[in-house]
């Protein structure tokens, strides 16, 4: 009887943690993240988007960005409506996060030399020429801003990571699909979730 009624309350508190906590799906730009937030949707975990940056050649599923996020640094107040749910935002802002709160982060990767031609290649449609700063130059910032985060984000004691590559999961949807799963408390739909991975758009290969 002790032994079911543990089993009952301990379920209780990881519902409550499950429903508190924050998902965030982070990374560099052009490294996957709305790839895995539509994972992520198609598995069930709700998705926190305001649909205002629409599809587009580059991504033509969508971006699934919330504008608010940007503004983190100044107000914080939107993410009582992110609990128990997924949300997106880049790296840089990762360090804004309020330590009140506890927080999963999917961090993406990606090959640089995709990335940064995935960049070019976005930047050429919009008729921008990337502030005049070279691939290598742009690289080397990304790197370093890489080795800054990840040491940042193994020192904090309200922030549980996983990292995870986008070329890797290209290659292989259904094992990256159960860590993450497995990172989430295995409360997703893992068959639903590899059925969102298009190839195809994987076009800045290294």
């Amino acid at each position: 009887m002790l032994r079911a009624m543990k089993s009952i309350l301990g379920k209780i508190l990881a519902g409550r943690k499950d429903r508190d906590m924050i998902t965030i799906v982070s990374g560099l730009p052009r490294s996957g993240t709305s790839m895995m937030m539509q994972m992520l949707g198609a598995g069930g975990l709700p998705i926190v988007t305001d649909k205002t940056r629409k599809p587009d050649p580059d991504n033509p599923r969508g971006y699934l960005e919330l504008e608010k996020v940007k503004q983190i640094e100044k107000d914080t107040s939107w993410l009582g409506d992110c609990e128990g749910k997924a949300v997106k935002m880049v790296s840089a802002l990762l360090y804004h996060l309020p330590k009140d709160r506890r927080y999963k982060v999917i961090f993406m990767g990606r090959e640089m030399e995709e990335i940064l031609a995935s960049q070019r290649a976005m930047l050429e449609r919009l008729g921008r020429d990337g502030g005049g700063v070279g691939d290598e130059e742009m690289g080397e910032k990304f790197e370093k801003h890489l080795r800054d985060i990840k040491a940042w984000l193994s020192s904090q004691g309200n922030i549980d990571v996983l990292y995870i590559k986008y070329n890797d999961v290209i290659d292989d949807p259904y094992r990256y699909t159960r860590l993450v799963n497995n990172f989430l408390g295995n409360r997703l739909n893992a068959d639903k979730m590899p059925r969102v991975v298009e190839k195809s758009l994987h076009r800045q290969r290294r």
